[in-house]
């Protein structure tokens, strides 16, 4: 081993390379894992799709099941190659279903690490400078990772995949003017033509894959040139990062973090049926499989498709499928468009150019984390929109009268999920407050000498104090006048305008952090001082004078002495 690494070495210089990443320093929390299922499922879709490439015939050829092979239903069928190869890998290759099934919990269970990687990345801000292309790159593995599971969805030809690229098909020939080309350039010609399955195989083992193992190099690259983000605590900072080198701390964890997710997603595909084709058939334009749903992460689509009204119009001739076109490009383009542009629209909000290390708590930013439930709740309402008949059957409920509801709910849920987290948030931010000025309320109650009551509160601990007076405040942007001092109309103010409406959408309603002088005053209480007892002991808590130093040096420091965040003041006093 250390003969390789020399040649290695002085032909690449590979030990700079390790050198720098073992040395890299990791932070430690939960929520930092998802990441690594979503690159390990990943790793088990490639060993599972290697084997399963080596038995699947990517072709619409008809054909006939043999009559000795199993399922009996399926002996002396017609279907495609396609159908044939995959029932025959299930039913008559060792090992066969349990590689089809792991695949296909793989790519579940990627798709759901990736969403919720996603989603922490936005209630926390990690998506800020220096990141933004990062996040992007993030999404686009998202973006690619649907690619994925749609293609490798549709490749068994069975009854259910093939209603799916029946909506696919649907769906691209809704698109005014291209969409008639569009779909005959995909399929080969009428669907469904011979050439869809061949073509989703190429895409579905070559040019994804290939994408996602580019993408997802970058993304690791450029996760290791900013450092890891981190959430706030004591002796954390932008500069500083606590937490355990990659080397041999975080390789031996993420080592044995693969087993743990390839041994659940190997339990999974031995004792977890999924994907059954042979209860459904081979394809056949006719019968549509009732209570059938497409993968999860598919379903929301299913769901818009279901609730839209057959609404259509013609003009200047052309038809225009408004009832296949808003579900299945409009609403779905919507709902992308504005994850991808978030960390563009809130740097446009706070005018903030400085670069983030340090992840934000989501109640501090209450109306990021309105939105992001907002759409959660509006992305879970076409979930359930995508089950209206199977909610219908288990629960003897009207379908119309379901899908009506969904209807009303989508527009109407998120605007409620929004106001709703909005106020929460705020309300916890003043509960931590209280917290941070007064300490923890311990139901004792003491009487001074004068004669008064008052509870005694316990003191925090340097870390809980620290998290909850380690996030900056947030204000609305202020502009410029409209004219300068000669009457003159000033350049570029109606943008800055609507960025101060932006603004004031943002950071109107907030609660402002705890001050250096708020804590001086809610550190000692005069009253409990004459009776001999320190106010940290008995009233309080919340921090210890010579923590939050009142002297200052600088205009930053004083500004920081005068309203500025306690966190802000004392990281200036350490440097």
């Amino acid at each position: 081993m250390g003969a390789t690494a020399d040649v290695l070495d002085s032909r690449v210089g590979i030990a700079g390379v390790v050198k720098f990443i073992s040395r890299k320093i990791f932070p430690e929390h939960w929520s930092f894992l998802l990441g690594e299922i979503a690159l390990w499922s990943f790793v088990v879709l490639i060993l599972t799709g290697i084997f399963m490439t080596m038995f699947f015939e990517p072709s619409m050829t008809h054909t006939t099941y043999p009559e000795d092979a199993l399922p009996v239903s399926h002996q002396g069928m017609e279907m495609s190659a396609a159908y044939a190869s995959t029932v025959y890998m299930s039913f008559e290759v060792k090992g066969g279903l349990l590689m089809r099934q792991m695949h296909h919990w793989a790519a579940l269970l990627f798709m759901a690490a990736i969403v919720t990687h996603a989603f922490r990345i936005f209630f926390t801000g990690a998506f800020r400078k220096p990141r933004e292309i990062n996040y992007l790159v993030g999404f686009t593995l998202m973006i690619l990772g649907l690619a994925a599971g749609f293609s490798g969805y549709s490749l068994p030809d069975d009854v259910l995949s093939g209603n799916g690229l029946r909506i696919a098909d649907g769906v691209a020939k809704s698109i005014p003017i291209i969409g008639s080309y569009a779909s005959y350039g995909l399929f080969g010609g009428e669907f469904p033509g011979t050439d869809i399955i061949p073509r989703l195989f190429t895409v579905h083992i070559l040019l994804v894959p290939a994408a996602i193992v580019a993408l997802v190099t970058v993304h690791l690259i450029l996760m290791v040139v900013h450092k890891h983000t981190q959430y706030p605590g004591v002796g954390r900072s932008n500069k500083v990062v606590v937490g355990y080198p990659a080397f041999p701390v975080y390789a031996v964890k993420m080592a044995g973090f693969f087993f743990i997710v390839f041994g659940f997603l190997a339990m999974m595909g031995a004792f977890m049926a999924i994907n059954n084709v042979w209860n459904y058939g081979p394809y056949d334009p006719s019968p549509v499989s009732a209570g059938a749903q497409p993968d999860w992460y598919m379903l929301f689509l299913e769901g818009s498709l279901r609730l839209m009204p057959g609404w259509e119009i013609v003009i200047g001739g052309y038809t225009l499928s408004l009832n296949i076109l808003i579900p299945g490009v409009v609403i779905p383009g919507l709902l992308f468009t504005f994850l991808a542009l978030y960390p563009f629209i809130e740097a446009a909000a706070t005018n903030d150019r400085r670069e983030h290390h340090i992840l934000d708590r989501p109640r501090n930013v209450p109306v990021r984390t309105g939105l992001g439930v907002g759409y959660l709740t509006a992305f879970g309402i076409l979930v359930l929109a995508g089950s209206n008949d199977l909610i219908a059957t288990h629960f003897d409920l009207s379908i119309n009268d379901i899908t009506w509801a969904f209807r009303i709910l989508f527009f109407v849920a998120p605007v409620v999920a929004f106001i709703v987290t909005k106020r929460i948030c705020l309300g916890l931010q003043r509960r931590d407050r209280e917290l941070a000025l007064h300490g923890h309320e311990t139901g004792r109650v003491v009487q001074l000498a004068n004669g008064a009551f008052m509870e005694v509160h316990k003191p925090l601990t340097d870390e809980e104090r620290w998290i909850l007076v380690a996030h900056e405040p947030h204000r609305p942007i202020e502009i410029e006048p409209a004219t300068d001092r000669n009457g003159v109309d000033r350049p570029g103010y109606r943008i800055d305008a609507v960025r101060q409406k932006l603004s004031q959408f943002f950071y109107e309603d907030r609660v402002e952090p705890v001050t250096p002088a708020e804590l001086a005053a809610a550190g000692h209480h005069p009253q409990i001082e004459e009776t001999g007892h320190h106010a940290e002991g008995i009233h309080g808590g919340a921090v210890a004078l010579d923590h939050f130093p009142t002297t200052t040096h600088g205009s930053g420091d004083e500004e920081s002495a005068r309203g500025g965040s306690v966190a802000t003041l004392a990281r200036s006093e350490r440097r």
